[in-house]
């Protein structure tokens, strides 16, 4: 079952607020890592009062030589796949949660246009990881419609239901 894509800024911050509640019931601290978001989720989080008990942070790396600097993400990787890919995601999922110490953490990288897109990596191509620490990442791959405002706005969405699956 997919999250549900949040339509409005207004369920963004009632969504984000329910992460924060269930992270804090269960002592639970967050990371995210975000490209084609530029820190939208981490604003999400950290616009709700009293989120710094369990909201380390975020990184933006929007650069591929950042993901890698920062995050530890293998250049080789990038290379063979390229930013916006599953293994990526999953990468940067892992290195926030090494380089944080936090116990949770959400990765997206897409491509939320209008340009950069191709028939292989069309644009509203978003991939995103939740990971918590020494378990697997679980991925999602999405292609979203509309705008980049649209197509941000949705990841960040299904991030937040994400990263809510979490606790379930």
């Amino acid at each position: 079952m997919s999250p549900r894509i949040l339509p409005d800024e207004a369920e963004l911050l009632a969504a984000a607020e329910q992460v924060l509640a269930s992270a804090r019931a269960r002592g639970i601290t967050l990371v995210t890592a975000e490209s084609c978001t530029g820190g939208l989720i981490a604003a999400a989080l950290t616009a709700i009062a009293g989120s710094s008990d369990v909201m380390l942070g975020g990184f933006v790396t929007y650069s591929n030589a950042l993901k890698t600097a920062v995050l530890g993400v293998p250049a080789p990787l990038i290379a063979q796949y390229g930013a916006v890919s599953e293994p990526v995601a999953a990468a940067m999922a892992h290195g926030a949660l090494d380089r944080s110490g936090a116990q949770l953490a959400v990765a997206v990288t897409g491509i939320a246009g209008p340009g950069g897109g191709g028939p292989d990596k069309p644009v509203g191509l978003v991939w995103l990881a939740v990971q918590r620490r020494f378990q697997p990442p679980r991925i999602a791959r999405h292609v979203f419609a509309g705008d980049r405002q649209q197509v941000r706005s949705s990841t960040v969405g299904v991030a937040l239901g994400m990263l809510m699956d979490c606790f379930s």
